[in-house]
């Protein structure tokens, strides 16, 4: 699959084919990450252009598409939660603020301590989470005001589309490269969805609905009115709630409303003009939040952690598009884009943003190669959302899934289920333990973070477990010859290795082939200098290369020990 990626080169016809295919991939998601976040959808799809815009012209990775996420919803989510909207903007803003600096430092090379193992658990993990997410939109507003799935003629109409759709993709490349295929398959499936729609019989219509196929206004339309209804049975039992019901929001049940409650809910909910987006302290629909030390010290933890979560997801999605085609991008670059993406972004009163792995894979396997391609999908989302908004309606849920779908088909490491037991099981661990975490958590910076921890503690082990010594005798010297590294995990072997009691008077650590690296190591060295000491015998270092020997040296009275200038050479005879 990534080979069939990369065979693209960059044009501006298909950057800006692919940017409107992008465009139209980026509307259900916008509006979901901000059913997530518990803000309006229309701060989602904002947040899109702006971030989408932004990071097109100053990232550092042409070709990836940045926008609303669903793992800076996730965090976001609490933070509206507990102290309204108003706090949102302010958090962004400084989340923007910690990534410039993140880029301006030149941390963004960090991104190399990730292992493959890694990367390869947070690829498979987010397939699945991308596949997931998807199933909602098999759904529906049930008589009751809920979101249920479909079923009968509409849950087959939308399993055909979605088929169709996918088997578009996958063929139309080998009739014609004129258009994207996926674009192609949009529009295809859209036509046919509004013939449905127009010739229908009733008993295909899903119950209170007016559509047989489900279109994009018709799944934001639903969800806003199982919100309103949702709410609406969170108010009443409230009210009915008694003290011993402590949390009357995580139990209140639909069963609470009636028949004529919920309709009245469902009929009150009326699509709404939004206006443009303007900075928000100038927008009379928000309160500003007070610009005091409280107010700072309320979102620099969310900051920190949106900035955090940005960046991983940003440059993990970076590396995974360098891998497809066989390009590189600039991490560092892209930290400073991702930051300036989000100061605009909060200043308009969006809810910040990063890279999407969907969309990008979407873009690169539409041939968009170029920053053009970024550009036209953030102008031409704020341009369906703006002007084109009845045509957009019109575009079925069905097409958009089937898209999806074959991005988490090209996103998954197909290889990895047959390679498992070619690998050290170790891996195989942290490629498992990172998707698990992804899939149940929805958190992809605490998984990646959760994966380089355990993948290091396993290194830090094989290590600690390979320090080994060649002993022989120089004239009146013992010498152990280290071989491996000596640091925190593997001074217990050190220690099992030497004999102070029974050694001779003169003993030398040969470091030729090993390295001190922490103070961990030292302190060892030092005691050994001690114990050797209290038998009246002289302990030698020798063979320390330039940094060790500054680093002892540097330690003073916290390592007293005599390194020998006498170095000894190994030399290899070549026959």
């Amino acid at each position: 699959m990534l080979q069939f990626f990369s065979k693209h080169t960059a044009s501006v016809k298909d950057d800006i084919l692919s940017g409107l295919t992008v465009a139209l991939a980026l509307v259900p998601e916008a509006v979901a990450f901000a059913f997530v976040a518990g803000i309006p959808p229309t701060v989602g799809l904002y947040s899109a252009f702006f971030i989408g815009l932004v990071t097109s012209l100053a990232g550092g990775r042409p070709g990836m598409i940045s926008g609303a996420t669903g793992a800076m919803a996730v965090v976001v989510v609490s933070l509206v939660a507990l102290h309204g909207i108003e706090y949102l903007f302010p958090a962004v803003i400084l989340c923007g603020l910690l990534q410039i600096t993140v880029g301006v430092l030149r941390l963004g090379k960090l991104i190399r301590l990730v292992p493959h193992s890694v990367m390869l658990g947070f690829v498979n993990g987010l397939a699945i989470v991308i596949g997931l997410a998807q199933l909602g939109s098999f759904k529906t507003l049930g008589t009751d005001g809920a979101m249920t799935y479909l079923q009968g003629a509409p849950l087959m109409i939308m399993i055909g589309l979605v088929v169709l759709t996918m088997a578009m993709i996958v063929l139309l490349p080998k009739l014609t490269k004129a258009v994207p295929s996926s674009l192609a398959a949009i529009v295809v499936v859209s036509m046919i969805s509004v013939g449905i729609n127009q010739y229908a019989p009733q008993d295909w219509l899903p119950t209170g609905q007016t559509h047989a196929v489900q279109t994009v206004d018709d799944l934001m339309m639903n969800n806003l009115k199982a919100k309103a209804v949702h709410e609406a049975a969170v108010e009443v039992h409230s009210q009915n709630a008694t003290v011993a019901d402590v949390d009357a929001h995580a139990v209140a049940p639909l069963s609470v409303l009636s028949p004529e409650q919920v309709e009245a809910t469902i009929a009150s909910v009326k699509p709404t003009a939004e206006p443009l987006p303007m900075l928000f302290f100038l927008d009379s629909r928000y309160v500003l939040a007070p610009m005091t030390w409280e107010t700072l010290i309320i979102i620099l933890p969310f900051s920190l952690i949106l900035a955090g979560v940005g960046l991983i997801e940003s440059l993990m999605t970076l590396t995974l598009i360098d891998e497809i085609t066989d390009t590189r991008g600039y991490g560092n670059r892209e930290c400073i884009g991702q930051g300036a993406a989000n100061i605009v972004c909060g200043l308009f009163g969006g809810m910040g943003g990063c890279a999407m792995i969907g969309q990008s894979l979407i873009n690169v396997n539409s041939g968009g190669r170029g920053r053009l391609s970024g550009v036209v999908a953030a102008i031409g989302l704020m341009t369906m959302v703006v002007l084109l908004k009845p045509v957009i309606s019109l575009v079925p849920m069905a097409a958009l899934v089937g898209v999806m779908f074959m991005v988490v088909i090209g996103t998954f490491e197909w290889s990895t289920l047959h390679t498992w037991n070619r690998i050290p099981k170790s891996d195989v661990l942290v490629m498992v333990l990172v998707a698990g975490y992804t899939v149940l958590f929805h958190n992809l910076a605490i998984a990646v973070l959760l994966g380089i921890v355990v993948q290091a503690l396993i290194f830090a082990w094989h290590h600690a477990t390979h320090l080994m010594a060649d002993i022989h005798f120089e004239d009146d010297k013992k010498v152990y010859q280290l071989h491996g590294p000596l640091f925190f995990a593997s001074v217990t072997s050190l220690r099992e290795i030497v004999d102070p009691a029974n050694d001779p008077d003169v003993v030398a650590i040969d470091f030729y082939f090993s390295r001190v690296y922490d103070q961990s190591a030292m302190e060892a060295i030092h005691k050994l200098a001690e114990r050797y000491r209290q038998e009246n015998k002289c302990l030698l270092l020798r063979n320390l290369n330039a940094d060790c020997k500054r680093m002892i040296e540097k330690a003073g009275n916290l390592a007293e020990v005599e390194i020998s200038e006498d170095r000894h050479y190994h030399i290899t005879e070549i026959i």
